[in-house]
């Protein structure tokens, strides 16, 4: 759940530390653990469940793959020098957070890496406190997961991060309520970085 920050969000790694998705609110939900398949989670004694999912960023409608189009290749000499210049430019560092500045992203959620899948969350983030290098963005975020178990996680959380870093360490948000086979939930997720995705351990109690 925690992103690198980026104004405008942009790609995960452009976010605040990768607010570490439901680090900042994603707080949405993340994870932990192996990736044992949701439907084999342990329950506890049938008051909760324990188990592991991986989270990969939708891009936003209008992002691109690929840097270049179908104009570039007509481009004239000195049009491919300002597009160059231009990227040379977007490629720097993103400019400081500021208190204000909000984010939002979603993730399609998997038991595996390149698996189905098996739910999606979304997450929005506010930054609320920057002191020096490090910046706190509070985020609430929401899963839902299909199959079993299956229903809506709600989970917030308040990330503290250090915008010189690329990537965010591992945190921990809370999960504050459910639905369906989630219903009275309470608990934590902990998100950890893992390559393009975001390995997510949820820790559930429904008692």
């Amino acid at each position: 759940m925690i992103r690198s920050f980026t104004r405008t969000g942009g790609r995960r790694a452009g976010r605040l530390a990768r607010l570490g998705a439901l680090g900042v609110s994603t707080v949405a939900v993340v994870t932990l653990g192996a990736a044992a398949p949701a439907s084999a989670a342990a329950a506890d004694d049938g008051d909760g469940f324990e188990f592991t999912l991986y989270a990969k960023e939708v891009p936003a409608p209008g992002t691109s793959a690929s840097p270049s189009d179908s104009s570039s290749e007509s481009a004239s000499p000195s049009e491919s020098a300002s597009e160059s210049a231009s990227t040379s430019s977007e490629s720097a560092a993103p400019p400081a957070p500021k208190v204000g500045d909000t984010f939002t992203f979603a993730d399609d959620l998997y038991r595996t890496k390149g698996g189905d899948p098996v739910g999606r969350d979304g997450v929005t983030c506010s930054v609320v406190r920057v002191s020096g290098d490090s910046a706190d963005a509070a985020c609430v975020g929401t899963f839902v997961l299909d199959g079993g178990p299956g229903g809506q996680l709600a989970a917030q959380g308040l990330t503290t991060m250090d915008t010189t870093e690329p990537q965010a360490a591992a945190f921990d948000v809370a999960v504050t309520g459910g639905t369906g086979d989630f219903k009275n939930a309470h608990g934590y997720i902990r998100v950890t970085p893992d390559g393009d995705y975001e390995r997510m351990e949820f820790h559930i109690t429904t008692r």
